[in-house]
């Protein structure tokens, strides 16, 4: 079966709830304020796409391709990444709210989150080798076996590291973050004594 193709297209203010998307592709295409909340995209593939202020509050990806793709300002809430195709998987996030959203064993080198909340997202034996978490706040954000040599935390917030159940050769942190690699150990850290 033959997808149907769409390129260089842009779709804006679209709405898209709970409905199910299948059998496309979407090449260089542009998607501004469109609503995909509850949406189910079937063996779709998203390639070199922009989403800018989209809905992607508890969207079902299920082999679908998602490659070369920016999310800005969206918001992507309880969504299962991990069931997307293997396949050249690659995104960026910038200023997006992505709370309970899992990665489970995604290969995501050089991955950008950008002042993103990451709230209870799971990152387990994810591969983030090399990817930045600037400005971003990583409350109750689960590493478990995951790949994060030379990962750059020094201006994130909020997370818990545990530095033996991860991979971590060269990751950046800055003095403000150590906290977040020993919170397990209970330790009682002073910035300064006077």
């Amino acid at each position: 079966m033959s997808q149907k193709l769409h390129e260089l297209q842009v779709f804006t203010e679209k709405n898209y709830v709970e409905k199910t998307i299948s059998g496309r592709e979407f090449y260089q295409c542009t998607f501004e304020k469109c609503d995909f909340s509850k949406c189910t995209f079937v063996q779709v593939d998203f390639v070199d796409c922009v989403f800018n202020d989209c809905n992607f509050s508890l969207t079902k990806f299920k082999g679908t391709g998602v490659k070369e793709v920016q999310f800005t300002r969206c918001k992507v809430i309880g969504v299962d990444f991990s069931a997307c195709s293997d396949f050249l998987f690659s995104v960026n996030f910038d200023a997006c709210q992505l709370d309970y959203s899992q990665f489970q064993g995604r290969k995501m080198k050089k991955t950008k989150f950008n002042a993103c909340s990451l709230k209870e997202v799971d990152f387990s034996e994810a591969d983030l080798t090399d990817s930045i978490f600037a400005n971003s706040d990583l409350t109750r954000t689960t590493f478990q076996r995951t790949q994060l040599h030379k990962a750059d935390f020094r201006t994130a917030i909020n997370f818990s590291i545990h530095p033996e159940s991860n991979f971590m050769k060269k990751a950046k942190f800055s003095l403000d973050g150590l906290p977040g690699l020993l919170e397990k150990f209970d330790l009682v850290i002073d910035q300064k004594l006077n």
